[in-house]
């Protein structure tokens, strides 16, 4: 066989098992995208958890160079520092747990609407008997 008819016997495959794949239902639509939403500001929230953890690692280490030194200014400025990074790491928690409630949610109304639509063709099914 030639790459030609090769080409020509794969794309018959892709037009006759194009109708086969199934529609998704809107609710199904709406689940996955609320998932989606969800997955992404998790990594987000996990992204600023990070940032703040190494703003309180960087805080802690200024706070201890300045206290070493006798520097009060660089020892105050590690403390806030310090302080700044356990709020991001708080809020990134936050946002976090947000985050895993809305994909939760998502797949709930994903779930539901593959049951309305499960009972939809029951219903259609008994309607024709």
């Amino acid at each position: 066989m030639t790459n030609r008819s090769l080409a020509v016997l794969f794309g018959a495959f892709a037009l006759l098992a194009a109708p086969l794949a199934r529609a998704e239902s809107p609710a199904g639509k709406a689940g996955n995208e609320m998932e989606k939403k969800g997955n992404a500001a998790e990594k987000s929230a996990d992204a600023e958890k990070a940032k703040g953890k190494k703003m309180q690692k960087k805080g802690e280490a200024m706070e201890e160079a300045g206290d070493k030194a006798d520097n009060k200014a660089q020892e105050d400025a590690g403390k806030k520092l310090k302080k700044k990074g356990e709020a991001t790491e708080k809020s990134g928690e936050a946002r976090h747990e947000a985050a895993e409630e809305m994909e939760k949610s998502g797949a709930k109304v994903e779930k539901a609407g593959a049951k309305a639509e499960k009972d939809s063709a029951k219903a259609k099914a008994d309607a024709k008997k």
